[in-house]
């Protein structure tokens, strides 16, 4: 079976940004634990789906996105200094949970949700960066098909639940996501480069 709309695709993949010969690997999906969506239903980038459409299991591929394919160009403008008092619950400020370093899941004024990376924390502000991670990179992936079918009703029920936010480990695979949900989890929308 190729793969086409609605169809359940599990695949293998690397995933390297950079040029050439200092190429750094992002994301792998093994065969352990592969990258399983359904083909034509939004979860992934198009450019991804558009490189594998109507491959057959064990078909291999490799192929590269360019920044305005996958994540756009990196915008200073998406850096923003927001006051430190957003950040407290019960008039106290966390040290613990808002550090350089983390991302945070934030929700702008219309009620969407997005991932802020924490670039700074000083007296009066705490500067985000919401930049996708992958923002102006290019994506180098490379990986195999390993399944391609009609999907089953628990295939379904659990891609849904990853993309509503669910944990979705389990229907992903891919190893930016803890094993106990702990931190990552947010595939769809920041953390696996397909997605």
């Amino acid at each position: 079976m190729r793969i086409s709309k609605n169809k359940f695709v599990s695949v293998t993949y690397e995933l390297n940004v950079g040029e050439n010969d200092e190429r750094e690997l992002m994301e792998r999906a093994t065969k352990d634990r592969p990258l399983q969506f359904i083909f034509g239903v939004g979860s992934m980038l198009p450019a991804f789906e558009e490189n594998i459409k109507e491959l057959e299991p064990g078909a291999l591929f490799h192929f590269s996105i360019n920044p305005e394919d996958a994540y756009g160009e990196y915008d200073e403008d998406h850096v923003v200094e927001l006051p430190k008092n957003l950040f407290e619950v019960d008039g106290k400020f966390d040290d613990d949970y808002i550090r350089e370093g983390v991302t945070l899941p934030m929700m702008n004024s219309t009620g969407e949700r997005m991932n802020g990376s924490v670039l700074e924390v000083n007296d009066q502000a705490v500067v985000m960066d919401f930049n996708h991670p992958l923002a102006g990179e290019t994506l180098h992936f490379s990986g195999e098909i390993l399944d391609v079918h009609e999907p089953a009703e628990d295939e379904i029920a659990a891609i849904n639940s990853a993309m509503s936010g669910g944990c979705g480990c389990d229907s992903c695979g891919c190893e930016a996501c803890d094993d106990d949900c702990g931190n990552g989890c947010d595939h769809n929308h920041g953390n696996c480069g397909c997605c």
